[in-house]
């Protein structure tokens, strides 16, 4: 008998991860799983979709902190563009606010990495049944967290504030009038009481409101 004995039908999992090394290793353990088949690979959220509808994967496994357009927005965009792709989050930390932006974009489950393989095997075949697999870590901080004070505008201008942007330069990115995005920032500064966009970025990355 074959040593690799696998089913007529693998489950097709994409990965979604910026770093080579451990994509490459969480590609090699995944494909050691028999009904498991990894048939695609990508290292940002805007190379998703396309894979996505290339190679019809059964899950996608996305990293929340993707370059570019982060893993829960990437979520929302397979959710609308390849419906029939059950998504399952990966994330260092137990941020509060991450499982609630998870849920709304559309995600089956998210699980904190680093976790064992046989159990992040498992999970693939859970979202499959349709279930909804929520790491426990995960499930306490978000009880334990402040619901996100910020609107979704709010989110989007502090995103683009990224390495100091100026509000011009927000502006333009976003296609908004400069009054606006000042406006929106000042309130982001007062929900977050902090004094600088930077300040407020960080303070609601650390919540997980962004």
């Amino acid at each position: 008998m074959p040593r690799d004995h696998r089913p007529a039908r693998s489950i097709r999992v994409l990965l979604a991860e910026d770093q080579g090394t451990r994509r490459g290793a969480l590609a090699v353990l995944l494909g050691m799983e028999p009904d498991l088949r990894v048939v695609a690979q990508v290292r940002t959220g805007e190379d998703l979709v396309d894979a996505a509808l290339l190679h019809r994967p059964d899950v996608a496994l996305l990293d929340v902190e993707l370059p570019g357009r982060g893993g829960l927005e990437a979520a929302a965009d397979l959710r609308d563009q390849a419906p029939d792709c059950r998504v399952l989050l990966l994330t260092t930390s137990a941020r509060p606010g991450y499982l609630g932006r998870a849920m709304a974009a559309g995600a089956a489950g998210i699980l904190v990495k680093d976790g064992p393989v046989h159990e992040l095997a498992a999970a693939i075949r859970r979202v499959l049944t349709g279930e909804t697999v929520v790491d426990p870590a995960l499930a306490a901080a978000s009880r334990g967290g402040a619901p996100n004070p910020l609107t979704a505008d709010e989110c989007d201008v502090l995103r683009a504030s990224t390495h100091g942007a100026t509000v011009a330069a927000v502006a333009a990115a976003l296609q908004l009038p400069e009054p606006t995005v000042r406006a929106h920032l000042a309130t982001a500064l007062a929900k977050t009481s902090t004094h600088t966009p930077t300040e407020a970025l960080r303070a609601a990355r650390e919540q997980g409101w962004v």
